[in-house]
């Protein structure tokens, strides 16, 4: 029986040899982990970035919050600590008959920002208190709240609610005098409302509960609300009490003096007491507001570092197997060059002469149907065994 060998084209340019019935035929064939091939496949796989980003949108949320409520503190602290700053740095003074003068020799006959202390004395006809015969002041504030119990159902409890039911305020001009009976000069206070809290004292308060029946105790729970009480308070700004004003202290050409708010800009303050009460509260809410800040600038940066953290973890394997990546196609390649032709498995084993290729094993030189070498079809005249070291 005669036996041929055919030699076919492939893709990949590898010669085997396949049975054709009873005879033996040589073919090309493709490697399974050709470089196009492997690029192929790399080209269907998902990106590596794009399955697991480096930060969720939750910590992206959690971070720019926390950047902003940090930006929004430290603006506040910053706010409070200028105005520290600028009390700190004003004239601390005392309505005395030196007043006028210190106040006439400064330039436009102004002091744009002094604390001054002195004694509350209407400029006119006092307020009268509601409740206590007697007691008058410059200042009067009433006030009517509601207190209620609202039923949650989130909670499963009763939250209590307020409500303002009447809010009146009344003021009367007033002067800061000297505490002192032998001096006359006294300073007119301007615009009291203005300033950033009023210096009243609690002199009047009652809680007035409401009487239930059993009817509307059972309408109050079925709607969910029921009445705590009602809260009456009153509250003055009283004649004869101290007072510190900061703000701007001007002369008028009537040679009377004012104290009202900064025309330059500045906080209006009036306060029961000294004005080292004003710092001390302005510099505890400085203080506050500047914890809030590094909390949420530290929070902020806690997700950062996690993030970047996580991110890190994840990149070391992806590097160390895209460095291994080479190593492993260049020893196939390596292995490719030195396999045999015809089966791709065994290494080259001997040398086809008189041609001199160096292309195939031992094994399927025996199994060639005829002496003609594999790769330029010539005459086969003898076989060297290859050794390589």
């Amino acid at each position: 029986m005669r036996q041929s060998a055919a030699l076919g084209t492939g893709t990949q340019g590898h010669p085997c040899l396949q049975n054709r019935g009873s005879g033996m035929s040589l073919s090309w064939v493709t490697r399974p982990h050709s470089p196009d091939n492997m690029l192929t496949l790399q080209a269907l796989l998902p990106k590596p970035g794009t399955m697991d980003r480096p930060i969720t949108p939750g910590e992206l949320l959690c971070l720019g919050s926390s950047l902003a409520f940090s930006g929004l503190f430290y603006y506040l602290y910053r706010r409070k600590a200028r105005v520290v700053t600028r009390i700190q740095e004003a004239p601390k003074l005392q309505v005395d008959d030196n007043l006028p003068a210190l106040v006439s020799a400064a330039e436009g006959r102004c002091l744009p920002y002094v604390a001054l202390e002195g004694i509350v004395l209407p400029a006119q006809a006092a307020l009268t208190s509601h409740y206590h015969e007697g007691l008058q002041g410059v200042i009067q504030k009433l006030l009517l709240k509601e207190h209620r119990l609202i039923w949650n159902s989130l909670a499963g409890s009763w939250s209590e609610s307020e409500r303002v039911l009447s809010e009146q305020i009344y003021t009367v001009p007033f002067l800061l005098a000297s505490p002192g009976p032998e001096a006359a000069t006294q300073v007119s206070v301007e615009s009291p409302l203005q300033a950033v809290c009023l210096p009243l004292e609690m002199v009047y308060e009652r809680f007035q509960q409401p009487s239930h029946g059993f009817r509307n105790l059972l309408g109050q729970y079925l709607i969910g609300e029921k009445p705590k009480g009602i809260l009456e308070t009153e509250e003055m700004l009283r004649v004869g009490a101290g007072l510190t004003g900061i703000g701007e202290l001007s002369l008028h050409p009537d040679g009377s003096l004012h104290l009202q708010p900064p025309a330059q800009g500045g906080e209006f303050f009036l306060c029961l007491g000294d004005w080292q009460t004003v710092l001390s509260e302005l510099e505890s809410a400085s203080g506050l507001w500047k914890g809030a800040a590094l909390l949420c600038a530290a929070a902020g940066l806690a997700v950062l570092l996690h993030a970047l953290c996580r991110a890190y973890r994840r990149s070391r394997p992806r590097q160390r197997q895209q460095d291994k990546e080479p190593d492993g196609e260049e020893a196939g390649d390596r292995a490719a060059e030195d396999s045999c032709v015809v089966c791709l498995s065994q290494p080259r084993e001997c040398v086809l002469l008189g041609c001199g290729h160096i292309c195939c094993c031992f094994r399927c030189f025996q199994a060639l149907p005829t002496r003609l070498c594999p790769i330029c079809r010539g005459p086969i005249d003898r076989v060297v065994p290859l050794y390589q070291a």
